[in-house]
């Protein structure tokens, strides 16, 4: 009888395969080859799971973001306003070994975005929805009281995820510019900035 396989499971595995070449060695070491022998798997085996290189890479830039978007749902969980602002900020600035391979990943495919029209639409999407929740929270904080009444909330949201995009840029490209502490201490700076 042949053995069950699992599909989904085994996308999964090629993927943390994935993030662990890109977060060593940067997105052009990934091959289907040098992902298939890290995984274990013969030559050509990958194509089971994965079309091309493209649909790998696609698929684990997904992943990055939908990894990151399920801590933020359990973090958030019924905060409000600044509460859940800070708790989603919290999740995307690279404050520990998951966060900071996540953002060496994210900052690695960012590059791709210029050139590739399905890296740039993945991106797109998650960067509006994360906008949209930001702008949400932003406008909860402002009618509670817990922001200046004068706050553009476009404007912070579009600030705020620029900061936080500019973190994991520095964290990558040079971890001990900026530490866990001056992580958090920059993220209470622009959020106070708010109530004024």
């Amino acid at each position: 009888m042949p053995r069950l396989v699992d599909h989904a499971a085994r996308r999964r595995e090629i993927i943390h395969v994935t993030w662990r070449l890109v977060a060593r060695h940067g997105l052009d070491s990934v091959t289907m080859r040098v992902v298939a022998a890290e995984a274990g798997y013969a030559n050509g085996a990958l194509n089971r799971y994965f079309a091309s290189k493209d649909d790998l890479l696609q698929a684990s830039f997904e992943y990055v973001y939908s990894q990151t978007n399920e801590r933020v749902r359990a973090a958030v969980g019924d905060r409000r306003g600044l509460a859940a602002l800070r708790a989603f900020c919290l999740e995307v600035l690279p404050l520990d070994e998951t966060r900071v391979l996540e953002a060496r990943i994210a900052v690695s495919f960012w590059g791709r975005t210029v050139a590739d029209d399905r890296f740039a639409r993945v991106n797109a999407a998650t960067l509006h929805e994360w906008r949209g929740e930001v702008a949400r929270w932003l406008g909860e904080a402002r009618e509670e009281g817990e922001i200046a009444g004068t706050v553009d909330v476009d404007v912070a949201a579009g600030q705020l995820l620029a900061f936080l995009m500019g973190a994991q840029t520095f964290v990558v490209a040079d971890r001990p510019l900026l530490s866990v502490d001056q992580q958090r201490a920059a993220l209470d700076a622009q959020l106070t900035q708010l109530t004024r």
